[in-house]
């Protein structure tokens, strides 16, 4: 068989489920490491390697992490890759240099890996994380005008929410990095600085 045979067998085969769960937005998602487990199988099954590498990647005064995942049949003769970026932020409350990286780089792993393996993502986080900007039962103040007080209101709900959230947590700093991934943009110094005096 074809190396690309092959991996249609993968693709066909393969099962990735969402094994972990975010507490504070109460859904489930896939990690890099849930697709590489269930992959690992099928890839020995079908005779094939899978290598991930990681390249940074400057683009104006930004730096991306590439990540191209590259499939190669068992006598290395063939081989099919497909690549994807993240951008790493300026600057992320909570994580130093090396964890921004980090977690620019598994972004970028995991939707190499979806892209090789045709895994379908439209309803995980990333296609449904509204960053706090919709709500269960919308009210007639977010509707463009001119009078609206809506904005002002709903980051104190997140306050709110992000305060319980933390004090009850074991893993402060990590449940204080979740509210900075997840309503960041939502949230002035001055709040994610409120938050924080909660973290010990």
């Amino acid at each position: 068989m074809s190396v690309h045979s092959k991996l249609l067998s993968v693709q066909a085969a393969l099962k990735a489920p969402k094994g972990q769960f975010n507490a504070f937005g109460k859904y489930n998602y896939r990690s890099c490491e849930d697709i590489l487990e269930a992959v690992k199988p099928l890839l020995k099954e079908h005779g094939l390697t899978l290598v991930i590498r990681d390249q940074i990647t400057p683009v104006g005064d930004r730096i991306y992490v590439q990540a191209t995942a590259v499939v190669t049949s068992e006598d290395g003769k063939d081989h099919i890759f497909v690549t994807s970026y993240a951008r790493e932020e300026e600057e992320k409350k909570g994580m130093d240099g090396s964890q921004i990286t980090g977690a620019a780089s598994s972004y970028a792993r995991k939707y190499a890996l979806n892209g090789l393996f045709l895994i379908d993502d439209t309803k995980d986080s990333d296609g449904t994380n509204t960053h706090g900007k919709d709500t269960a039962s919308p009210s007639p103040a977010k509707k463009p005008s001119s009078d609206a007080p809506s904005a002002p209101s709903e980051p104190a709900s997140i306050m709110d929410k992000a305060i319980s959230y933390v004090k009850s947590q074991s893993d402060k700093k990590k449940a204080y990095e979740q509210i900075l991934m997840k309503y960041g943009e939502q949230l002035t110094e001055n709040q994610k600085n409120a938050i924080k005096k909660f973290v010990r």
